[in-house]
């Protein structure tokens, strides 16, 4: 058994060291583009995308029960953020900031500015090119915009074709990577520690493993099974009702934190942008860290937890009601502010003002590792309950996380293999879910990091190839909504979708 894990490491980190060499370039590069394109769109607009998703959150339009197989624009705001909001808005944040120093909290912040930008062009696409299956349900993603769109490219066919087989792939193995078998990883290993039952985690099966673990990776493979073969209607249902709660409950956590030690958070702004540029004594003395690993360290983490730029999020916001791809590509710009501006900024300020690191050296406290800091700063003004309030806010982000991956990998599945055989996808689904209760907490991470990337490339390639698409649909909904214009609305690529949606607005 320790030959395979060798085994699989040593072939994880090479694929890995590979894809993220060259995809992050791709994918910063994707995000300047489409910011340049539409004018900084986040920015310039920003008063009308709050309106259109924060402020309009109440709206029946909005949030009220959607008959049919579709769900509601909120409803699929909820699951994308439960697919989103998971284990690295905690542990991949303080991951970031060990390996890569307060630094890397900056290019997580530059990494989700432009990625605002790329999350709204891959759902303005995904609306504009999704259609119906055979049930009746909305199926929209990377693939079909590759294929029905970079695909009807002069010379483009099969290249179109095959990178939409591609993606596909790609996502149902990330749905087993970060999307079970890293979140499953996490739950287990802060739940038990934080309440531990001494004789479940003092039977060892092999290495680190308990029968604990299996205990825990048994149940949440059981609830994750009652809900997800109840389809997206329930997963849709249950992210709505937890996600909002999940998200207040930790930022006002975080906040009383912050506030306790609001003398730091001066030093900490100044660590973040000192150390963007450099690096901290420790990481680069004794790592042999430098500036270049600290943006790939800040970017990385920033895409593991928003996900722009890997054409997942797509697949559920695809099944909203709306009629607007730009509607929807407003949710995916406020998804990515939520995700990393909000969430991951509120978890890097309670490292860093928790005094668990030297702000000038890099240092960590005696005691203290990537792991567990979140959980030690919690501690420092909640005692016990610090620690056990973060293990169940990673039990609750990682666990909708599945959920909504659950979903990402279904449609990726149906693509390849047709509607009927999802069931299938979501029993391997299940078992990835146990897996990840047994694999070490460094390769079930480092595999969620390779099929990220893997699933990058293809997604990104299409949105550059139709980025003129999205500026045209942008433009149109500029015109007719914001300056009043009377033309036809650039709703679908299917005339018969089109018709039925201009009747609808």
């Amino acid at each position: 058994m320790e030959n395979f894990w060798k085994w699989l490491t040593d072939l994880n980190d090479s694929v890995n060291g590979f894809v993220w060499g060259n995809g992050l370039y791709l994918l910063l590069a994707t995000g300047i583009l489409m910011t340049v394109l539409t004018k900084v769109f986040q920015i310039t607009h920003i008063g009308h995308w709050l309106s259109q998703t924060l402020c309009s959150i109440f709206k029946k339009d909005v949030s009220g029960h959607v008959k049919g197989k579709s769900i509601s624009q909120f409803q699929a705001l909820c699951t994308a953020l439960a697919a989103t909001i998971g284990v690295g808005n905690i542990a991949g944040v303080a991951t970031a900031i060990v390996v890569g120093g307060p630094g890397a909290v900056f290019w997580m912040w530059i990494a989700a500015f432009f990625g605002m930008m790329t999350n709204y062009s891959e759902n303005v696409l995904g609306i504009y090119y999704r259609k119906k299956n055979r049930d009746g349900e909305w199926s929209g993603g990377a693939m079909y915009y590759l294929r029905e769109g970079l695909g009807k490219m002069k010379g483009c066919k099969y290249i179109g074709k095959i990178l939409a087989i591609l993606f596909a792939i790609f996502c149902i193995l990330a749905s087993f990577g970060i999307g079970a078998m890293g979140q499953i990883n996490k739950i287990v290993a802060n739940v038990v520690s934080a309440f531990d039952i001494q004789s479940l985690s003092s039977t060892i099966l092999y290495g680190e493993i308990s029968l604990y673990h299996v205990v825990i990776g048994a149940i949440l493979a059981i609830l994750a099974g009652l809900i997800i073969l109840g389809g997206l209607k329930r997963i849709a249902a249950f992210a709505e009702k937890v996600v909002p709660i999940m998200v207040v409950l930790f930022v006002v956590g975080s906040l009383a934190v912050i506030v306790v030690n609001f003398s730091q958070i001066g030093a900490a702004f100044s660590s973040i942008f000192k150390y963007a540029f450099s690096v901290p004594a420790a990481l680069g003395g004794v790592g042999g860290i430098v500036v270049k690993d600290i943006v790939t360290m800040g970017c990385k983490r920033g895409v593991f937890s928003n996900e722009a730029g890997l054409g997942s999020s797509v697949m559920v916001h695809s099944n909203s009601n709306v009629v607007e791809p730009v509607r929807q590509g407003l949710w995916g710009i406020f998804e990515v502010f939520a995700d990393t501006m909000i969430v991951c900024t509120m978890t890097a300020l309670v490292v860093l003002t928790s005094g668990l690191i030297n702000l000038d050296t890099g240092m960590l406290a005696e005691g203290a590792s990537d792991a567990t800091l979140v959980a030690k700063a919690f501690s420092g003004l909640f005692g016990i309950w610090g620690e056990r309030f973060i293990a169940l806010a990673i039990l609750l982000f990682a666990f909708t996380t599945v959920l909504g991956w659950d979903h990402y990998g279904a449609k990726a599945w149906e693509y390849l293999f047709g509607t009927k055989s999802k069931t299938v996808y979501k029993v391997l689904h299940l078992i990835t879910i146990m897996c990840g209760a047994l694999l070490t907490s460094s390769l079930a991470w480092d595999i969620s990091d390779t099929f990220n990337g893997l699933m990058m490339v293809p997604n990104l390639i299409g949105v550059l190839a139709l980025s003129g698409l999205v500026v045209k649909i942008t433009r149109n909904y500029v015109d007719r909504k914001l300056k009043g214009k009377q033309i036809k609305p650039m709703l679908s690529v299917h005339e018969e979708v089109q018709e039925e949606h201009e009747k609808q607005i």
